[in-house]
């Protein structure tokens, strides 16, 4: 497979408007570069023209590729089916709604490729959305996830960013992960992440294609982030170590009922709400270990986390 210089991975959902555009400029600064490129676009189901125009817009341009899922799987898909798409040497994400300026390209690629940076994400430090359905969830969300984390970035969710190959290449982006891109790419072993202020563009076309869900979605994608960075690969590490905990706090308290019982003889075992707790502890225990095991079968086996139905492809 023959290696260019800049590898673009553009999901769109509805995005038909923009689309013209947002070629015209993403060539204009690729020609101007004098770089080798390719701009892969994945349709993620659209229901307007976005495929009729990306059809269009391939004809005239040979670097432009194409990819249709039959239906809509979200971001994560579109972004890993295009991860393993590429060819290029450095990989750019970047939103289709023309709020992510393509003329950040080339100080992006400069920085994976002069300054060794294995991931650069982009830092959307003036935003032109919302503040209070936007930009404040969006800060608290950067916020927990820095101190969660350890990764000094402000914005992991910009969706514009560089990778190098490999790293791409490393990484499996699936459920909503893309939200916390930087963590999986830090569990993969790379550690050179860079930031970077970009130029966020008000919106031009249509509305935002995500809703209230997010506020529920975030939290629980970064607990899930978290959970796979730490236990992913061990997941008995975590629902064992709880299971043993709670098996010997169950066990020591019938322990001690019984003994209690056995020396004096002054009430029944069942007669005292301890009981119920330690049969509690020591159920759950049961019921945690049990868990971990499974997990760890289910880890080795899984082979089919992202299952997309590609309808059409172009070139």
């Amino acid at each position: 497979m023959q290696k260019i210089d800049i590898s673009i991975v553009i999901p769109l959902y509805n995005e038909a408007e923009s689309l013209p555009e947002l070629e015209t400029w993403i060539r204009q600064v690729m020609e101007l570069q004098g770089v080798s490129y390719e701009i892969i676009m994945i349709d993620d189901g659209s229901r307007d023209q976005s495929w009729q125009v990306l059809e269009q817009l391939a004809a005239q341009n040979p670097n432009i590729r194409g990819i249709k899922f039959r239906r809509n799987y979200g971001k994560s898909a579109a972004l890993n089916v295009g991860f393993q798409a590429v060819r290029g040497n450095v990989v750019i994400t970047m939103d289709a709604d023309l709020q992510d300026s393509p003329d950040e390209v080339p100080e992006l690629y400069r920085m994976i490729v002069e300054e060794g940076f294995d991931l650069v994400s982009g830092w959307k430090k003036k935003r032109y959305d919302p503040v209070f359905t936007k930009n404040l969830p969006s800060k608290f969300f950067n916020w927990t996830a820095r101190r969660m984390t350890g990764i000094k970035l402000h914005d992991f969710n910009c969706g514009l960013k560089a990778y190098k190959n490999s790293v791409v290449k490393s990484i499996e982006v699936y459920g909503d992960m893309h939200r916390y891109i930087p963590v999986l790419v830090k569990w993969a072993g790379f550690k050179n992440i860079g930031e970077k202020v970009v130029q966020h563009q008000e919106r031009k076309y249509g509305v935002t294609k995500f809703g209230i869900e997010r506020f529920i979605r975030g939290p629980l994608d970064l607990l899930t982030v978290i959970f796979i960075s730490k236990f992913g690969k061990r997941p008995m590490h975590l629902f064992g170590m709880l299971g043993v905990i709670s098996f010997l706090l169950g066990f020591v308290i019938l322990v001690y009922l019984s003994i209690v019982k056995l020396a004096y003889q002054t009430y029944g075992i069942t007669d005292r709400p301890l009981f119920y707790l330690g049969i509690l502890a020591f159920i759950t225990g049961t019921q945690l270990f049990v868990t971990g095991f499974l997990a760890e079968l289910i880890t080795r086996n899984a082979t089919d986390r992202n299952m997309y139905l590609i309808e059409k492809e172009l070139n």
